[in-house]
């Protein structure tokens, strides 16, 4: 109904539950009102499976009818609950901080939690939209007003009564990030196992992607042979590879911003250099003769913009390609545990393969080493902290006479 006016608390409803054999969902619940500002009749439906959810169903509109609380609006869906609220909900802010927050719950609020109903989000939930969120590489403001836009909206559906807490205040996930930036515990188990299984991969996601866009391929074989981020590959520019020595200086990247995806320094703002392996020279060397600007992209979408993990999931169907090849667990930057754990096999030397990777910390790069390697690595370091110990406990020995 188009007026949603908010019932005074204590108003009484009325409920049934009608059965319609031959349906999907055969049991109707329907609760009336009456408004006693207008004297009209209100009433709200759902179908259900089951008479036991009708029930449940029923219940529920009775506890917010006894709250205050329009029973339309207990059901509402985040999305359009979000933006019947979203003046309360952002009042006081000032303008700066407002767009940020606004793009955050367009661009990834709506599209992760929007379709849910505000009763089903639960702290589970959030958690892992916020994973989504790191995972795709966005940056840690960027998470952060995502978070705090979705914080108010559900602040306000507990002062609504619709809900009793607010499961958007979650915690520790700024630990999640430092290890996202970090990379994990363990990135060799993240790795793909061999060239083929790459190239399978790739043409799994060109299959599925619309017109068989063979630019996906090649943007996931460039990414793992170079080790490299998702959002490194699109900044790619041709004046960044020298054919002769095959070598790409690794200058930008591209991640998303308030307007939409823009390019800025690597992380770290440290310019690096990798080298491009034999596999794939003859697909960059074909991308590099198509371009005559040498600030042009080496890779592109379909119609020519930005790429970003984010789009190379939903262009190439990527959950679902990566779960058929039996690798479910596979982000598009688990590319790039894959390339580091290859350079690492190959013997390619731990202080080189930190330079490659272009990591702050030597302990990041030693976790894509090889575990004999690491097991004799750490059998020295325990030899030396035994000798070291001994030596502090040596007691000067006293001379006969």
């Amino acid at each position: 109904m188009g007026n949603r006016v908010m019932p005074p608390i204590g108003v009484s409803l009325s409920s049934d539950v009608e059965i319609r054999e031959g349906r999907p969902k055969p049991y109707r619940a329907r609760v009336r009102w009456i408004d006693p500002a207008t004297g009209q009749r209100r009433s709200k439906s759902e179908s259900h499976e089951t008479p036991e959810a009708a029930q449940d169903w029923l219940d529920a509109m009775e506890r917010a009818a006894r709250g205050g609380v329009d029973p339309h609006a207990a059901t509402m869906r985040l999305r359009a609950y979000g933006e019947s609220v979203m003046t309360l909900a952002t009042r006081g802010l000032e303008r700066k901080t407002l767009d940020p927050y606004l793009a955050g719950w367009k661009k990834r609020v709506v599209p992760t939690l929007g379709h849910l109903p505000i009763r089903m989000i639960t702290n589970g939930a959030v958690d892992r939209a916020v994973h989504g969120w790191i995972a795709d590489e966005h940056s840690r403001s960027t998470v952060k007003n995502s978070l705090a836009i979705l914080v108010r909206v559900m602040e306000q559906a507990v002062r609504d009564g619709i809900i009793d807490r607010n499961p958007a205040r979650v915690t520790g996930w700024q630990r999640e990030y430092q290890q996202a930036e970090d990379e994990l515990d363990d990135p060799r188990a993240l790795a793909l196992p061999d060239w083929d299984t790459l190239c399978a991969l790739a043409d799994g996601l060109v299959k599925r992607s619309h017109g068989e866009f063979p630019g996906w391929g090649d943007v996931v074989r460039y990414g793992a042979c170079t080790a490299a981020r998702i959002g490194e590959v699109s900044g790619v520019r041709k004046e960044d590879i020298d054919r002769e020595t095959w070598m790409w200086t690794v200058r930008r990247q591209t991640t998303p911003g308030p307007g939409g995806l823009i390019d800025k320094g690597t992380k770290g703002k440290r310019a690096r250099t990798v080298p491009i392996i034999e596999e794939i020279r003859p697909m960059v060397a074909a991308r590099l003769d198509a371009l005559t600007d040498p600030q042009g992209r080496l890779f592109t979408g379909p119609r020519g913009g930005r790429i970003s993990t984010a789009v190379l999931r939903d262009a190439t169907h990527w959950d679902d390609v990566v779960s058929d090849l039996g690798y479910e667990w596979l982000r598009r930057h688990d590319l790039r545990h894959t390339g580091l754990t290859w350079l690492a096999d190959a013997g390619v030397l731990p202080h080189v393969l930190q330079k490659i990777a272009g990591h702050g910390q030597i302990t990041t790069t030693q976790r894509y080493l090889h575990p004999n390697r690491r097991a004799i690595s750490d059998a020295g370091a325990a030899l030396s902290a035994h000798l070291s110990a001994g030596r502090s406990l040596d007691v000067p020995r006293v001379q006969a006479v």
